[in-house]
């Protein structure tokens, strides 16, 4: 059963990217902007998610403000956490992505049209420069996601993060809202090759740090505080921690609490 499921999540997935990539990318030509491009692919999100037999659950909502910008932070640990925020988070926002999937056809093109921004691993200079491009957007009122473990984790445990981007939350002066995602690594791991297992994704929105008047020196003390956030909505084995041990202490009181 997961074999017939996993094949015709793979047809969807492919005739969906295809037909709604174009368009996006003629949805952008027609109108020039970015919001519609992106609203369609929220819908390619819903269809993936339908045709592998996940269910969202969403909490947290509560916690952000709609119609202001953030830099959003999530675990990552399948491809279908893509598939959760952009199905499952209802607000505006644009993906901080490897370069390389720029040069995937038809997805590369309509992700350039729905204004996502490319960060090249490989130059230093040039992710720096990604960085300042997305700094200047969110600051003009476009959120921005970031994974900042860099890349899914091998067995759905949290990894250390890194640190480009906190220097674009720190830079941007938004603050940050940590995603935590649950259960994704059941649906599909990296080593369960290409079977897909349905079941339920969490997905928590927790409570935005701020990040203003923190300086760049201060992003390691950013990073572990907002992986310290998101590991408190996983499982423990999740956030890599023993079995009733808690990542964060809820009642803990930053010296940048309050002044967003």
């Amino acid at each position: 059963m997961s074999v017939i499921r996993s094949v015709f999540f793979y047809l969807v997935l492919i005739v969906s990217t295809f037909f709604l990539g174009i368009a996006v990318i003629i949805t952008h030509r027609l109108t020039g902007r970015d919001e519609k491009p992106h609203l369609i692919g929220r819908l390619w999100a819903k269809i993936n998610l339908w045709a592998a037999g996940v269910k969202v659950k969403v909490r947290g909502l509560g916690n952000v403000d709609r119609n202001r910008p953030y830099v959003y932070a999530a675990n990552h640990q399948s491809l279908f956490d893509i598939f959760v925020i952009l199905g499952a988070l209802p607000v505006q926002f644009r993906w901080l992505a490897k370069e390389e999937l720029f040069r995937i056809f038809i997805l590369g093109p309509a992700m350039t049209a729905t204004g996502y921004i490319p960060i090249d691993r490989t130059d230093r200079r040039k992710a720096f420069e990604s960085l300042n491009r997305a700094a200047e957007r969110v600051k003009g009122g476009v959120s921005v996601v970031i994974f900042p473990e860099g890349t899914r984790s091998p067995d759905g445990v949290m990894r250390e993060f890194k640190k480009g981007g906190f220097i674009l939350a720190i830079r941007s002066q938004q603050p940050i809202v940590p995603i935590s995602i649950s259960g994704s690594h059941h649906v599909l791991s990296k080593k369960g090759g290409w079977i897909i297992r349905p079941g339920v994704i969490e997905m928590t929105l927790g409570v935005p740090i701020p990040t203003r008047g923190i300086a760049t020196k201060d992003r390691d003390i950013l990073a572990e505080r907002v992986r310290e956030a998101i590991g408190k909505h996983l499982r423990p084995e999740e956030a890599g921690h023993g079995p009733g041990e808690q990542a964060f202490d809820p009642d803990e009181i930053s010296r940048y609490e309050g002044s967003v």
